[in-house]
């Protein structure tokens, strides 16, 4: 038994394809979500009076915190434009974690089909 299943894990499957498509996925998008997310934040949020962005690089570190673990040691944004663009991170956050969950999830059911 256990040597079967340790077989399965080196087969490259239709599965393992789909598998490793969807994770490039989710990972390319979240790059781009994070570049354009940081620019917009440090746009909205550089300067302004009560923010802890000051910078280039404190606007990086809060978006990739944010789509990371939804939270951050930076204060949440001052604007209007910050506190949305923070909303949308988190729920992109929540999304991208069911999507890969529901990936695995997938991934492994049809493997016990096998």
């Amino acid at each position: 038994m256990m040597r079967e299943e340790i077989g399965r894990l080196f087969r490259w499957e239709e599965r393992h394809r789909r598998l490793v498509a969807r994770m490039a996925i989710a990972f390319g998008l979240s790059v781009v979500i994070d570049a354009v997310a940081s620019v917009l934040m440090w746009h909205w949020e550089n300067g302004i009076k009560g923010s802890d962005i000051h910078g280039f690089g404190d606007a990086v570190f809060f978006v990739t915190v944010q789509i990371l673990t939804v939270s951050s040691q930076i204060k949440n944004p001052v604007t209007s434009d910050g506190k949305i663009l923070d909303v949308i991170l988190e729920v992109w956050a929540i999304f991208v974690i069911t999507a890969a969950a529901g990936s695995f999830s997938a991934f492994f059911a049809k493997g016990d089909r096998a």
